[in-house]
């Protein structure tokens, strides 16, 4: 492992009032260093969508363009899981700035196949387009994994939930601002470049100027993130907060070989498949409203730039819902996730329905889509709070990666880029929402499966 990302030698334990002040302080700056660097990923992830529409009028088509969204998806999959392991043997403090800033460098190249390739040349410009944003969603893998780490090191088990779920509102913020930036970049910056041809000003607005804005974030992150208390010289935080979790030990302190993370923690535990194969319908779902929104509404009538700001409201309406949700599952459920998982996602389904019925309506569409917004990323979240406390927090990074490969990879490659791609080309949008309903339904009775062991689990502790 090359010498910048290897972690921090562990240096004698403080005690006492200055080492609680310490504590407390660095806990509230890493926490925001994990927000903020984890906001900027979603700067620099799934931008293409907002481009969609664009893209037609230049001689695009919604299916190839679906491939190379899924494909930012595909690698995003099997990054997370790889480089969880990595993340698992790293100094966050290095790791989630560097992916950060390739993300950025990556996705400012998507320029490129769209403008100086062009649909003329149009199987070389989407090799090259499906190429970066495969890197693109690759670099993207390096962000959730360190932030886990993080996470589980500075949180400890009985307040995960709740801070977790405040943390997990950073990709809401980042994926928030990518439909205002589209809009407004293009407008602020496209003449500089394009000059009078307007067709290209989405170009900047879309990929360059949130590239720029996310290297700026990646410094910030490097200056406010610490890997683990005890690199700085602090108690671990179950030593410090009194609150020992059911499976801790002090090999929870050490770094684990690749083999024992994956053979000893995560590949043999039957309840992280099940909420893996859970977290591939939900993000079935979250990426299938998502991506496809823009699309959908400018096929109905309704102009890009409200459609940039229904994406807006989506991602805004998570914030709230997902507190929400993280406080109910430490305050009300007592720490189990499956419940209020399960709750949200039939929740889910009833805005599915209205948004099905109602899309033309830019009006209802937002209500809808805000409905989603806020009711799915609470589950998005609790799936990754329980692959942490099902695992040892020196593997949390794998067992995140195991869900987050399903979500991904299955979930949104699969079936809500291509699968969705391909089937509202030739059968519509009709089909969509019944394939997004159906996702609603099996995401549920997987959840199902882990409620018996978790509601076990809790009362134990």
């Amino acid at each position: 492992m090359i010498k910048l990302l290897q972690q921090p030698a562990y240096k004698p334990a403080q005690t006492g009032p200055e080492a609680d002040a310490k504590y407390k302080r660095l806990r509230l700056q890493v926490f925001i260093g994990a927000f903020i660097g984890y906001a900027g990923f979603y700067l620099v992830r799934k931008n293409l969508s907002m481009a969609i529409p664009s893209m037609a009028a230049l001689g695009f088509e919604k299916t190839e363009l679906g491939f190379v969204l899924g494909l930012n998806a595909a690698a995003y999959a099997l990054s997370k899981f790889l480089m969880g392991s990595v993340s698992d043997r790293s100094n966050a403090r290095a790791f989630l700035p560097l992916g950060l800033i390739l993300s950025a460098i990556s996705m400012c190249f998507m320029i490129v196949p769209i403008q100086y390739i062009g649909a003329e040349h149009k199987g070389l410009a989407i090799l090259v387009m499906g190429i970066l944003n495969f890197l693109v969603g690759w670099f993207n893998g390096m962000g959730w994994p360190p932030c886990g780490r993080v996470m589980t090191h500075w949180f400890s088990v009985s307040e995960r939930g709740t801070m977790m779920s405040i943390w997990n509102c950073a990709h809401n913020v980042g994926g928030g601002l990518v439909g205002p930036m589209a809009t407004y970049g293009a407008i602020w910056f496209g003449s500089w470049f394009f000059g009078q041809n307007s067709d290209l000003y989405f170009l900047i607005g879309t990929f360059a100027f949130p590239a720029a804005v996310a290297l700026l974030i990646a410094l910030l992150a490097f200056i406010l993130l610490r890997d683990t208390p005890q690199s700085c010289g602090l108690q671990s935080i179950e030593a410090w907060k009194n609150d020992y979790p059911k499976n801790y030990s002090e090999k929870n302190e050490e770094t684990l070989s690749t083999k024992e993370i994956f053979f000893k923690y995560v590949l043999n535990n039957k309840f992280l498949w099940y909420i893996a194969l859970a977290n591939a319908f939900v993000y079935m779902v979250r990426y299938g409203c998502l991506d496809w929104a823009p699309s959908l509404l400018t096929e109905k009538g309704i102009d890009l730039k409200s459609a940039g700001w229904v994406y807006f409201a989506y991602e805004y309406a998570a914030i709230p819902g997902t507190i929400i949700c993280g406080w109910l599952s430490d305050k009300v459920f007592k720490g189990m996730r499956a419940l209020p998982t399960m709750i949200f996602m039939g929740l889910v389904m009833v805005f599915i329905a209205l948004y099905w019925a109602f899309s033309s309506n830019v009006t209802v569409a937002l209500i809808a889509l805000i409905g989603i917004g806020f009711f799915i990323y609470g589950p998005v979240m609790l799936i990754g709070v329980q692959a942490l406390d099902l695992a040892p927090k020196n593997a949390a990074g794998t067992a995140a990666g195991l869900t987050g490969f399903f979500g991904y990879f299955f979930g949104t490659f699969l079936l809500a880029n291509t699968l969705f791609g391909w089937v509202s080309q030739h059968f519509g949008w009709n089909v969509i929402f019944m394939l997004l309903i159906a996702a609603c339904v099996l995401s549920i009775l997987f959840m199902g499966l882990t409620y018996k062991e978790e509601r076990y689990l809790v009362k134990k502790k």
